[in-house]
């Protein structure tokens, strides 16, 4: 079967890149008149590690979201008019993301912070219902998948991705208490998916056994 998913996996690849590029506009140098001596320039540094850790969190989630979006195209091989905008709807929230985190930089060492993580974590549920949703499109209908993926194949990458959501919300209401450990709840998520990205792959290729 030829693929039908080329040019979108192309586009998205670019909507992807711009998405992590724009991340860096919230690292701001200070100028050097204001900063000419080594003690101050270190001092200004250490008070801006909410942007580096936002900036940090935030780059490895987009990056993990293009993983994820790459192995599940490496099973999707036609589109229909569904898939096309559920992408694009995954694109608008990747893109949204630099908002976030920029008021992640700006207002986690305050006490404002429980908002802005419920808004970042918030924002990452939506991701999750917009992946998921793509997979049930793709997988109710298996003409639309790569040739020869059985059943038990669809059922695990399901699973896999349905892992998130509780999680998700229970960062979510975290948030509004414990904003620090709301946003390490999601970090332990990104890093599971990570190192379980390769059972996308690993069962599809198990299902052509």
């Amino acid at each position: 079967m030829e693929k039908e998913t080329v040019r979108m996996e192309g586009f998205s690849d670019a909507i992807f890149a711009i998405a992590i590029t724009l991340l860096v506009l919230d690292l701001h140098i200070p100028e050097k008149e204001q900063l000419a001596d080594a003690n101050a320039l270190t001092a200004y540094l250490k008070a801006q590690w909410p942007s580096y850790l936002a900036f940090t969190v935030s780059f490895f989630s987009i990056f993990i979201m293009w993983v994820n979006h790459h192995k599940i195209f490496k099973q999707i091989y036609s589109r229909n008019t569904a898939i096309t905008f559920i992408n694009g709807l995954i694109l608008f929230f990747a893109s949204a993301v630099s908002y976030p985190t920029g008021l992640l930089a700006r207002f986690f060492n305050t006490p404002s912070a429980n908002v802005v993580v419920a808004l970042y974590t918030g924002l990452f549920i939506l991701i999750n219902l917009s992946y998921l949703w793509l997979w049930y499109v793709a997988g109710k209908d298996k003409t639309l998948l790569r040739p020869g993926i059985s059943s038990r194949a669809i059922k695990k990458i399901t699973l896999n991705y349905l892992y998130g959501l509780p999680v998700y919300v229970v960062a979510f209401g975290l948030s509004f208490g414990y904003p620090a450990v709301a946003l390490g709840l999601c970090v332990c998520l990104w890093v599971y998916w990570a190192i379980s990205s390769g059972k996308l792959e690993k069962h599809a290729v198990e299902s052509a056994i």
